[in-house]
């Protein structure tokens, strides 16, 4: 669900504004050194200003996480809930065609990808997907060598990769549908999440 979100995320700050990015750091970065090189300072600043919020929106996961390893009962839903909150709030800016929508979106990234590093000695990211195609790519060489294969991993990285390429499919779709509002498919997506978790949490507790 949150591979899914995090690539609708992405498409539609791609396909407004500006095309930035959101969703990673690393074109983004690239893009502001390049800005800097023909003495744009402008454009420069608002890339790093993007970089800036989704190192803050991973600062904010690691307050409210405390640890990187995937475990229930820690604070997730919590941690959903405000990245929720922040993509309503992008939502209403990128309605009113405000850079601000980018920014927030950032750090709602951001706080996603920060919250979930490892499980089962696996590195997990949600919110792009370099590091997946590398150990796929991986995978698949040992394969070719004939070397054992950690199945259960290259399952939930396949699952992550498809869902963010479905996630930014349909996100690309429903913008041309609805336009600036789609940000809201993604939002609930993360909200549901966050109350699914909170509500099984809930459930365990008493049971």
């Amino acid at each position: 669900m949150l591979a899914f979100s995090a690539g609708a995320i992405n498409a539609m700050a791609l396909l407004t504004f500006t095309n930035n990015a959101v969703s990673h750091v690393t074109g983004t970065i690239t893009q502001a050194m390049s800005a800097l090189t023909v003495v744009n300072h402008h454009a420069s600043f608002y890339l790093l200003s993007i970089v800036g919020c989704f190192f803050l929106g991973a600062v904010t996961s690691g307050m409210i996480i405390h640890n990187e390893a995937l475990r229930l009962g820690r604070s997730y839903g919590t941690a959903l809930f405000i990245e929720a909150v922040v993509l309503y709030a992008a939502t209403y800016y990128f309605y009113h065609h405000k850079m601000t929508g980018e920014l927030l979106a950032s750090f709602a990234c951001g706080l996603q990808n920060a919250m979930i590093a490892t499980y089962s000695g696996s590195v997990i990211r949600t919110t792009h997907l370099t590091g997946i195609v590398s150990d796929l790519g991986a995978a698949l060489g040992h394969m070719i060598s004939r070397r054992a294969l950690n199945l259960p991993q290259l399952v939930m990285q396949g699952s992550i990769l498809l869902a963010f390429s479905a996630g930014a499919f349909v996100g690309a779709k429903v913008l041309n549908i609805v336009g600036m509002v789609a940000l809201l498919l993604p939002a609930t997506i993360v909200l549901c999440a966050s109350i699914g978790y909170m509500l099984m949490l809930r459930r365990q507790k008493t049971t």
